[in-house]
């Protein structure tokens, strides 16, 4: 064969290649742009194994036949929503089925088209390396990704994206910070104590403007780009779990944004809640266990919608229920999670509320949860999780986000001298209506309102206190970033409680990371978070042990938590003058032991003294023989 001839037919294999990669790709697109599925994939093996499975055609789907040849898989019925370009497949996947790909038919006027669904392998270690749940032991840092590190520069503006705002001067708009900036990090988050994160949603946010907080989802099944994608929150789960830690996702299952698909392009009309004109809330939770309240009200409190950016979400609709509980198990197993902060949850449907914690629970065992139930006394608080109440209706969520503890405890204790810490002690005293007190998490400050040390006017010595409450009293402490370095703002407007964390962009002149830059004060609040936080690792007492405490007087507020190996007194000194503390006056507590070791100080005293506080000031005392 002559080099012409040669050359000839090696074109003609060439050409034969390409033509044939042209219609595999074409074929591919095809598919790609013929359905979409949510759930995106799921797993053999799982105890949910009635998959409702929602599909979206680019074009109309009516008329089309469904037909899946699969080893395990069966489909049950087909549902034909208002929109022609929606189905809902129920799907029966059974013990047997195996990993794997699954071609789905779709089949009208003789004409096929198929599309491909994955079965995937279940991961190791549930309970163990995953889905571990939260518990007293635990110490959480909750961030905003995007105000927290900028790891990655290249994600910060991309194409495509409705907001490509990227100001750090401007508080409502995008910083640049991103899931490794934080993965770059771990290090200072464990040596301050840490052992589980929480983050603000990361899910898609591509609305035109405020997209820096997360809340405003508009794709359940992508992580938003500009904080890393799918890839970069796996890489967080993963290295967290190396160290032994842990993380929370934050749930939205009240709306999301108005920009998501199934707002612009819904399956039926009734996926969000319908009103003649935009229609608030009424933000009275009491509606939900009133016995004379009107189902209008009830209707406005759990149907309204927060803004007109944010559709309220109809989880009264079994397919739209289907879709975001799917969805919860999809997170977990997909990414590892290991606990959830539901957000705004009393606006919720709470029949929908039990069954999605309850498919958690179902296929987590160890899952732990937290709501969002931002109310104003402690007997509403306690309705939202499980209670001791006789009532009609019980919800079984397993602890709440204790605003009541923060509200009427620590709050008016440092900011009302004197009598506000009895505010404190008749808190606690309600602590019997929950199940399970021990399961709340109790907090300073967070993204919603003004930060702790506004709160307490800038005083280092009550910031000192407000930590040492925390990361001693009963239930979950979290800690809002930046917190520990004394952040500052008033939150109003929000953006003032969601700066930068110091040092997370290059060429920050102070570095709270590295101490580059803090003052004194910052550098001792700072120290005494993580000494206590570290201290607290190996104290069973302050993990998991009882708790005891005495009315106040004075102003002087003291409490034990202990266990049968260890004994923390917590004296609490909120006037500002000087109190004499005698330890024989706690002699349920204190009897049998000689010496009190400050943990944060070193210091010992002789118990058999009486002693003096300082005004203003909090002790943790360790109890020795």
């Amino acid at each position: 064969m002559d080099l012409f001839s040669r050359y000839r037919q090696t074109q003609s294999v060439i050409m034969k290649s390409f033509f044939s990669l042209l219609i595999l790709f074409s074929f591919k697109l095809l598919s790609a742009q013929h359905a979409q599925f949510y759930p995106t994939n799921w797993w053999a093996g799982m105890k949910w194994n009635k998959v409702q499975l929602l599909v979206r055609g680019e074009n109309s789907l009516a008329g089309q036949n469904i037909k899946i040849a699969y080893p395990g898989i069966s489909v049950i019925n087909v549902h034909r929503l208002e929109n022609p370009k929606y189905l809902a497949l129920d799907l029966s996947i059974s013990p047997s089925t195996k990993p794997g790909s699954v071609k789905i038919e779709f089949e009208k006027n003789g004409k096929k088209n198929t599309a491909n669904w994955q079965i995937k392998p279940r991961r190791h270690g549930n309970g163990d390396t995953y889905a571990q749940g939260v518990q007293s032991s635990d110490f959480i840092y909750f961030l905003m990704p995007d105000r927290f590190s900028n790891g990655d520069p290249s994600n910060d503006k991309l194409p495509g994206m409705l907001d490509q705002s990227l100001n750090r001067d401007s508080i409502f708009y995008r910083h640049g910070g991103d899931l490794q900036g934080v993965i770059n990090h771990l290090d200072y988050l464990q040596s301050l104590g840490v052992t589980t994160l929480w983050l603000t949603p990361v899910l898609e946010n591509n609305m035109p403007d405020r997209t820096e907080h997360g809340y405003a989802i508009t794709n359940h099944y992508k992580v938003e780009p500009r904080l890393g994608g799918d890839t970069a929150y796996l890489r967080l789960s993963d290295e967290l779990h190396k160290r032994g830690m842990k993380l929370i996702k934050d749930a939205v299952y009240n709306h999301m944004g108005l920009y998501n698909f199934l707002m612009q392009d819904p399956p039926m009309k009734s996926w969000v809640h319908q009103w003649p004109e935009f229609t608030k809330p009424n933000y009275k939770e009491q509606t939900h266990f009133d016995p004379y309240a009107s189902a209008q009200d009830k209707r406005k409190m759990a149907d309204g919608w927060f803004t007109e950016q944010m559709p309220d979400l109809n989880q009264s609709n079994p397919y739209v229920a289907n879709f975001l509980i799917q969805h919860a198990l999809w997170c977990v197993e997909q990414f590892g999670v290991d606990g959830w902060r539901i957000d705004t949850y009393i606006y919720v449907d709470m029949p929908f509320m039990n069954r999605c914690n309850k498919a958690l629970i179902d296929e987590y065992p160890k899952m732990t949860m937290v709501g969002e139930s931002w109310v104003d006394a402690t007997s509403n608080q306690a309705f939202f999780t499980r209670n001791i109440y006789d009532a009609k209706f019980k919800c079984n969520l397993p602890g709440t986000i204790d605003f009541q503890t923060l509200f009427h405890g620590i709050k008016p204790a440092l900011t009302e001298p004197e009598n506000g810490v009895m505010q404190m002690y008749q808190t606690l005293s309600n602590d019997f209506l929950y199940k399970n007190p021990m399961a709340n998490v109790i907090f300073l400050d967070n993204h919603d309102m003004s930060r702790f040390f506004s709160v307490v006017k800038e005083d280092v010595k009550k910031q000192k206190m407000g930590i040492q409450w925390l990361l001693t009293e009963r239930g979950i402490p979290q800690l809002y970033y930046g917190t520990e370095v004394l952040m500052k703002g008033i939150s109003n407007p929000d953006g003032w409680v969601r700066l930068d964390f110091p040092g997370g962009w290059q060429g920050d002149k102070k570095n709270a990371f590295t101490g580059e830059g803090l003052t004194d004060d910052e550098k001792a609040i700072q120290e005494l978070t993580g000494k206590l936080a570290n201290f607290r690792k190996s104290s069973m007492a302050l993990k998991t042990g009882r708790l005891m405490h005495y009315i106040p007087e004075l102003g002087l507020y003291v409490y034990f938590r202990y266990n049968n190996n260890q004994t923390v007194m917590c004296v609490m000194n909120t006037s500002d003058t000087s109190r004499t503390v005698d330890f024989s006056k706690y002699a349920e507590r204190t009897k049998g032991f000689s010496t009190a070791r400050n943990v944060v100080t070193g210091e010992a005293m002789r118990m058999g003294e009486k002693v003096t506080i300082s005004g203003t000031e909090m002790w943790v005392l360790e109890l020795l023989k």
